[in-house]
């Protein structure tokens, strides 16, 4: 009954939206006869014009809701040839919680299992239905344990969740659109921005119990340990996925490369790494309640599912990765389906760990080389660049700017670690030696032979000059031409920069500009458009377009090219930022200035800071 009363809950939550809207209304018409009797039409109407606006936001929000197609989310889908034995589970399963089987199971892309139905009418007639089985949980999980979750997602069918879920998703779909169209400065927002924060109280509340009731399925048909035990698992494959694209998969994919088999290479992390995803599930945290989560805590979910019954059901350790004729077929399809490769290379896992760490190695190192040809002047700086100044007796001069704690003897001693990627970027460069992929830690450096090479005592040997002649005969041995190590990328771009905030309409020495704020550097972007649409020009610029395509269309200030920041005034901000060109440049925001978060301005006052140290 749980997904009538959410249902019910969402629609009269959704009609008292609406009377809110009314009632704004009837008191604007009240307000506009009030002015027009006492003031001329001219003042009503620049007074009246905001709220108006307002609640014809409200019609679009609910038009735009009411059309909205709820259509399948992108995947493979899998027919009986593809995966006979997941097509049986789920008909067997779907039988025991009293529903029909799915109209069609698609793999997709994810930590998680879904269920959806196309319904109409908000829910109250059905249509077409779809289980959503995320590839990873194939990879990972146990057969029992899958089975657990299957059930979880069937429950919610045998309850109607999916269907009458309609309700609730396009309420929330309406007040979205609502407050997308009402500035932040209207006041009628204020009223509405409160009351959307209550209909997610009552609407999340309801899904948290259609959760507890889904859990009784996965208790009853898998028992009590597999449905436990998959519950803790989830967190713990969502936190490895995020790692193997974070340190495997990004790396390659910023330099213009891409994974054959970006699936197969998170089986085969799965592989190498068992025992610590073992202990990362089992040390998952319970979490704390809070009335705006969707779920329970784990904590609450597994003490609930151990009151619940359990049926005979015996354990099976045997992988999930069964159910499928060919897991590593079906992966690879995949990725055809939902992955865009655009213009990358796509090469096997080897070749683009080799690629992609060696281009990342360079970045870095083009860091140095880059400082080296301020501090010195040369045009096409490098290893050689760096090599001069050690020989020169000047390296903790120029290290200093890299060790800001350090003397400038402490800053030339600890710059072995900096000189030590600068070899290793040497060696690849040489042709000599390339970098090997490991599933269970870091990629290594390997020569010809294919065994590892560890340059950081011939790095300790090039930071002093009594001992530069050595480190270079070390390396001529081993075939390194440190000549051939020269910057690629002579001036930082935003090309795999992150969005980490944004102000509109900030002067630029004297020019009305958006600032976007990466981790690299400033995306100034001139004469952006009026101070009112702000944030909103600032939402659609950032999705609807790649950052790194952002800082090549519009003037990309690097923070490295920086030298210090004057900060006059916090709020509004003021600051001049003297650059290594000996330019400065004048920043300062206006009261008419929006941001695109709240702590964008701090934002970037930190960034600010930490140029300065």
């Amino acid at each position: 009954m749980s997904a009538t009363y959410r249902a019910l809950a969402s629609v009269i939550m959704l009609i008292g939206f609406y009377v809110v809207a009314l009632l704004q209304l009837a008191a604007v018409v009240a307000l506009g006869a009030w002015l027009f009797s006492h003031t001329n039409g001219l003042v009503t109407a620049k007074l009246l014009l905001p709220l108006v606006v307002a609640l014809g936001a409200v019609a679009v929000g609910l038009w735009r809701a009411i059309r909205t197609k709820n259509e399948p989310a992108p995947g493979l889908i899998l027919t009986e040839r593809e995966a006979p034995g997941l097509w049986a589970v789920v008909r067997e399963l779907a039988a025991a919680v009293g529903t029909q089987a799915p109209d069609e199971i698609r793999l997709v892309p994810e930590v998680n299992a879904a269920v959806g139905e196309q319904s109409r009418l908000l829910g109250l007639i059905g249509g077409r239905r779809t289980l959503y089985v995320g590839l990873p949980l194939l990879q990972a999980m146990r057969m029992d344990q899958l089975r657990s979750v299957l059930a979880h997602e069937l429950g919610h069918y045998s309850g109607k969740h999916a269907r009458l879920g309609g309700v609730a998703y396009r309420g929330r779909l309406a007040i979205a659109e609502t407050l997308e169209r009402i500035s932040p400065r209207n006041p009628t927002g204020w009223v509405f921005k409160g009351y959307s924060k209550l209909y997610l109280m009552v609407d999340n509340a309801a899904s948290r119990r259609q959760e507890l009731e889904a859990d009784r399925s996965s208790v009853l048909l898998a028992g009590h340990d597999a449905a436990t035990s998959a519950l803790r698992t989830l967190p713990a494959l969502g936190a490895t996925w995020g790692f193997y694209m974070r340190r495997y998969v990004e790396p390659g994919w910023s330099a213009g490369l891409a994974p054959n088999d970006l699936f197969g290479g998170f089986g085969q992390l799965l592989h190498a790494r068992r025992n610590e995803i073992a202990e990362l599930g089992e040390n998952t945290p319970d979490g704390e309640p809070s009335r705006w989560d969707t779920h329970p805590p784990i904590g609450v979910r597994v003490a609930a599912m151990k009151e619940l019954p359990a049926g005979a059901v015996a354990p099976d350790d045997r992988p999930a990765a069964l159910l499928l004729a060919d897991l590593a077929a079906a992966g690879r399809q995949l990725q055809g389906v939902v992955v865009d490769h655009g213009s990358r290379q796509v090469l096997p896992w080897a070749q683009f760990t080799a690629a992609s760490v060696a281009a990342a190695v360079q970045q870095q190192a083009d860091g140095v080389y880059r400082a080296a040809g301020r501090f010195t002047g040369v045009t096409a700086p490098g290893l050689m660049t760096v090599l001069d100044l050690v020989r020169s007796g000047r390296l903790g001069e120029f290290a200093e700017q890299f060790f800001g704690d350090a003397t400038r003897k402490e800053a030339a001693a600890r710059f072995a670690g900096p000189m030590e990627t600068l070899l290793d970027n040497a060696a690849v460069r040489s042709g000599q030696a390339h970098w090997h992929l490991s599933w269970s830690g870091p990629a290594q450096l390997v020569g010809p032979d294919g065994q590892p090479w560890d340059l950081a005592e011939i790095a300790k040997l090039a930071v002093t000059s009594q001992t530069l002649d050595v480190a270079l005969a070390r390396l001529a041995e081993l075939g390194i031409d440190p000549s051939g190590a020269t910057v690629v990328e002579d001036r930082v771009s935003g090309r795999d920069a992150d969005l980490i905030g944004a102000l509109a309409n900030i002067k630029i020495d004297g020019r009305e500009h958006d600032v976007l704020i990466l981790d690299r550097g400033l995306t100034l972007i001139v004469d952006p458009g009026k101070a009112s649409q702000g944030e909103k020009r600032l939402r659609a610029l950032v999705g609807s377009v790649p950052i790194a395509e952002l800082a090549t269309r519009h003037t990309f200030l690097p923070y490295e090219e920086i030298v210090s920041v004057n900060v006059k005034r916090e709020v509004p901000l003021k600051a001049e930022l003297a650059l290594h060109d000996g330019r400065l440049v004048t920043m300062q925001e206006l009261m008419s200035s929006e941001l695109l978060e709240k702590q964008s301005r701090s934002t970037l006052l930190r960034v600010f800071r930490q140029i300065t140290a």
